[in-house]
């Protein structure tokens, strides 16, 4: 079923009680979570509804988050107005441009843009972490295992589950004990969840959404999700080029390369599982137009020498015509349906 962008009940009071009153309330957005996103407008002042509602979102973690960034001179959201016992948040209004979007009209800037993204993640890994949770091995298992605990089944597919946790233990480490500093990494940092900010120079204009997932990891998880984009093609060379960029501005440490695979492969097997899930049980199939995109990501990681072990459980398991195939073709019709 397609995610409801009727305002919840209690958004008129809650606006009236923190200074917008009156407010025209215009749906915004969803995201793959419960989470959704509406403009309110008050004249010509105009600021953003998150709906984060319990108990199946819980929007402190977004709200601490959003204080770090800002302490530290990133743009998150200003924080105008809350109520955490209905989930509800006034934000700053970034605008409508989006990242995404402005490069799907100015392709030219494609490079500076993604340049600029991975200088204020060079910015971020250099301050002192945030309070989160760290991103340890239980919670890359947890993530991955969503693949065989949502696709394969979806694909039909009897697999080797003793066999998978073995190769990810195999691999796992390269992350857990390289040089690298453990930082804050904000989780979804892609060209959806970045916002180009009018009126402030090129260098600050880059507002961060959807961090409230933030845990303290490898430094190369948020260039994973930057340059594997899951809803965005990335060039190779352009990914080549920014991890370079990066590189040099960081210096990051010997086993970068081998972290950087083996996270790109941890977080688009997770992502296969994600949209899946996403089809099968929350009933949004435009997921799954994502998969190919995700398993040409996850083939370019597993190819690195450091994800032998994956590479050969998969090899294995999951034969490359079934990659090629969707779930939607293995349930009767009436199953897919949003």
């Amino acid at each position: 079923m397609a995610i409801s962008m009727i305002p919840p009940d209690t958004a008129a009071a809650f606006l009236q009680s923190v200074g917008w009153g009156g407010a025209e309330i215009v749906p915004l957005a969803g995201d793959a979570s419960f989470r959704r996103y509406f403009r309110v407008v008050v004249g010509l002042d105009e600021a953003v509804l998150m709906d984060a509602p319990p108990p199946h979102e819980d929007p402190r973690p977004f709200l601490k988050i959003a204080r770090y960034l800002t302490e530290n001179g990133l743009a998150a959201p200003a924080i105008l107005g809350q109520d955490l016992d209905h989930g509800l948040v006034l934000l700053e209004d970034f605008g409508d441009a989006r990242v995404r979007d402005w490069l799907d009209e100015h392709p030219a800037d494609e490079e500076a843009i993604y340049a600029r993204a991975v200088a204020l993640l060079a910015d971020l890994h250099k301050l002192p972490p945030a309070d989160a949770p760290p991103y340890d091995r239980a919670a890359y298992n947890r993530e991955v295992d969503l693949l065989t605990e949502w696709y394969c089944p979806a694909m039909g597919l009897d697999v080797d589950l003793p066999g998978y946790r073995a190769a990810w233990d195999a691999v796992l480490p390269l992350v857990e004990q390289d040089d690298a500093p453990r930082v804050t990494v904000l989780r979804d940092y892609h060209a959806e969840n970045i916002m180009l900010i009018e009126g402030r120079p090129q260098s600050h204009n880059l507002g961060l959404l959807d961090f409230q997932d933030a845990l303290i990891g490898h430094p190369a998880y948020d260039l994973v999700s930057l340059l594997q984009d899951a809803r965005r093609d990335v060039a190779p060379a352009l990914e080549a080029k920014m991890l370079d960029h990066y590189k040099a501005l960081a210096k990051p440490g010997a086993g970068f390369d081998a972290a950087y695979a083996v996270l790109g492969a941890q977080r688009n097997a997770k992502i296969i599982g994600i949209f899946t899930r996403l089809w099968k049980r929350d009933g949004k199939p435009r997921y799954l137009g994502f998969l190919p995109r995700m398993w040409g990501l996850l083939e370019r990681d597993l190819a690195h020498p450091a994800l032998a072990p994956v590479a050969e459980w998969f090899a294995a398991n999951i034969p490359a015509e079934v990659r090629a195939g969707s779930p939607e073709k293995q349930v009767p019709k009436e199953q897919t349906r949003a």
